[in-house]
């Protein structure tokens, strides 16, 4: 797969704050642009880190956007390092870029309509909560036609929950807009905790990363420093997760994984709200749920990525040192 034209749906968080970065550092993928959603963190903290992010990574090209500050109909509930909100300067420096007027599911739905009116559909890589997506699936309803895939990091099969017991957190943070999402007709490749916890991210990785990465790298590494994702009791070895560059890393090197096709349910309300079921036997299945990861490729395919930055900084030292 080559020349995806992407919109990235996310509330940075750490783990997306690594996915967007992989994901401008690589020639295969195409950001039409970042819309945001509160999760991780609440709305304007998340647009606040996007922002940053899109500045540390040099590319101020990229538009940024707000989507929605609330799920459709639960209480909200945040991520776990909600209280700390925008990313503070001293771990990722000031890289900031203004965000962009337009909304964040108006947005999708316009650059949908467009991709169905020229025959190139577009990918939506859905990091969060899956509140604005949803918006724009429900108030444009013609908007599905021009989305060839929603790549979603999100739900819980066999493995626990991490914000609750029974559910993973863009799911539990927004399941109405999940249920929403899921039985739509938009076909939705699914990367749940069962395989973004198979990859373990340790202090040599982030070592590596802030070595070569540049700047975007350095800030990077701090973050994954200051909220350490090492959990040896759960995992059973050092190291943490890094969830969301799967999605990037998926349209990327498909070979890196293996799915199966299911169809979604989400439980919306009760005790158990946000857990997700899947039917593995629904052979007209629209979701494909990625059960397996080759993780040394895909913590190499994310550390070289990475890389980019570092290369694009002794580049320029190197061209300014020759004036």
């Amino acid at each position: 797969m080559t020349g995806h034209r992407i919109i990235i749906d996310t509330d940075p968080g750490v783990d997306d704050a690594a996915a967007i970065l992989m994901a401008l550092a690589s020639p295969e993928i195409d950001v039409l642009g970042i819309t945001t959603v509160a999760g991780n963190v609440p709305l304007n903290a998340a647009l606040a880190n996007a922002c940053r992010i899109v500045g540390i990574a040099g590319r101020p090209d990229v538009p940024v956007m707000a989507g929605a500050q609330d799920p459709l109909l639960r209480d909200q509930v945040l991520g776990k390092y909600a209280l700390i909100g925008a990313f503070p300067e001293r771990l990722v420096g000031r890289g900031a870029v203004e965000p962009a007027a337009e909304r964040a599911a108006g947005f999708i739905a316009r650059q949908a309509r467009e991709a169905a009116r020229t025959g190139c559909a577009i990918t939506i890589c859905a990091i969060g909560p899956l509140t604005n997506i949803a918006l724009a699936l429900r108030l444009h309803p013609e908007v599905s036609q021009g989305i060839a895939r929603i790549v979603c990091m999100g739900g819980a099969f066999t493995a626990l929950g991490h914000r609750v017991p029974w559910a993973e957190f863009n799911i539990y943070a927004d399941p109405h807009a999940a249920q929403i999402v899921f039985s739509s007709d938009v076909p939705v490749v699914l990367f749940p905790l069962d395989v973004t916890m198979q990859a373990l991210f340790d202090a040599a990785h982030v070592a590596h990363i802030r070595d070569t990465g540049g700047e975007a790298g350095t800030a990077l590494a701090n973050l994954l420093s200051e909220y350490d994702r090492s959990d040896p009791v759960r995992y059973g070895r050092p190291g943490g997760p890094l969830h969301d560059p799967m999605t990037i890393a998926w349209l990327i090197a498909p070979d890196l994984f293996e799915g199966r096709r299911a169809t979604i349910g989400v439980q919306v309300d009760g005790q158990t709200s946000g857990h997700t079921y899947a039917d593995f036997t629904d052979h007209d299945a629209r979701t494909t749920v990625m059960r397996q990861v080759d993780e040394a490729g895909y913590i190499t395919l994310l550390t070289e990525r990475l890389t980019h930055y570092g290369t694009v900084a002794a580049l320029s030292h190197r061209g300014s040192k020759g004036k």
